[in-house]
């Protein structure tokens, strides 16, 4: 529970990003904080498992502390404040809300990073289920295969830092979320015609990724963008609402996979609403062409 009320610094961390930088810098800057997070749940595992064996369990935990003592230091010494000077407190940031959710583009940024990650979260929720009961896999091997969506998405971010100040935000976010949709139609397609296997399933979940890798951290800087004033309201605001809508998916994922159902309902459900992450910012981008012209 006390590590739970930390998670707010993740939001704070895009703010402080985005009150440093201008839009598609932010994008940049956003994408390679975010490929540092997903390294972490690669290596930490291999980290964990040896210094288990070495030290014994508690040696994970002093690791942890003496990690976060680290980040406690380097933010006290160096960071400082990077918002503009305002109103503080949780009621006057309240009454910023209604600023951003009578925003188009929030809500078009925001559906987009829920929809694209709710199809990561859905493949969380029922990827296990998947695994075990539909291939039948090991522990071990089923943790290999698990873990191929975050290859892609260490890629993802990593072009989001190099191109997003070159492309922009909004061909990226389009172009991350293409991916994710492709991806998940070919297995929907492979599965129809009897070519699912672990391989294949698994495999093409490095698309989504991959897709997320270049979308989250260019729609996140979007989002941040609307009202560049509200900066670190919308990162709290968009970001619940992103990890709401994926939770609602990673629960219903859990549901509509049953004994005998295969892996078919679930890539359904994934493919719908990478679809849906389509049209929320090709809404978001036909806005902007008709109010400036531009993409």
């Amino acid at each position: 529970m006390l590590q739970a009320s930390i998670v707010s610094a993740m939001a704070l961390s895009r703010a402080v990003v985005r009150d440093m930088v201008p839009e598609a810098e932010a994008a940049s800057m956003i994408g390679y904080v975010t490929m540092g997070m997903a390294v972490a749940p690669m290596v930490g595992p291999a980290i964990g498992g040896a210094l288990d064996a070495a030290f014994g369990w508690q040696a994970s935990f002093w690791a942890l502390f003496l990690a976060g003592a680290a980040v406690l230091w380097l933010t006290w010494a160096d960071l400082g404040e990077t918002a503009p000077r305002g109103r503080g407190g949780a009621g006057p940031q309240a009454r910023d809300f209604p600023e951003l959710l009578t925003s188009p583009r929030f809500w078009g940024y925001t559906m987009t990073l829920g929809l694209s990650s709710g199809a990561f979260f859905a493949y969380l929720g029922g990827g296990p289920y998947v695994g075990d009961h539909v291939f039948g896999l090991d522990p071990a091997t089923f943790g290999l295969y698990f873990g191929a969506p975050a290859v892609g998405y260490f890629l993802g971010n990593f072009l989001s830092g190099r191109f997003s100040v070159r492309f922009g935000i909004n061909r990226m976010v389009l172009w991350g979320t293409l991916v994710n949709a492709v991806g998940i139609a070919l297995n929907v397609l492979l599965f129809h015609l009897g070519l699912g296997t672990p391989a294949v399933f698994f495999g093409l979940m490095t698309g989504v990724g991959l897709g997320n890798g270049m979308t989250i951290p260019n729609a996140t800087a979007g989002a941040l963008s609307v009202r560049p004033h509200l900066a670190g309201t919308a990162s709290g605001l968009s970001g619940a609402l992103m990890i709401g809508l994926g939770a609602a998916l990673s629960a219903l994922a859990g549901v509509i996979l049953t004994p005998g159902s295969g892996a078919l309902p679930l890539l359904w459900m994934m493919a719908v609403t990478a679809a849906g992450a389509v049209a929320a910012i090709a809404l978001v981008i036909r806005r902007e062409r008709r109010l400036t012209g531009l993409i």
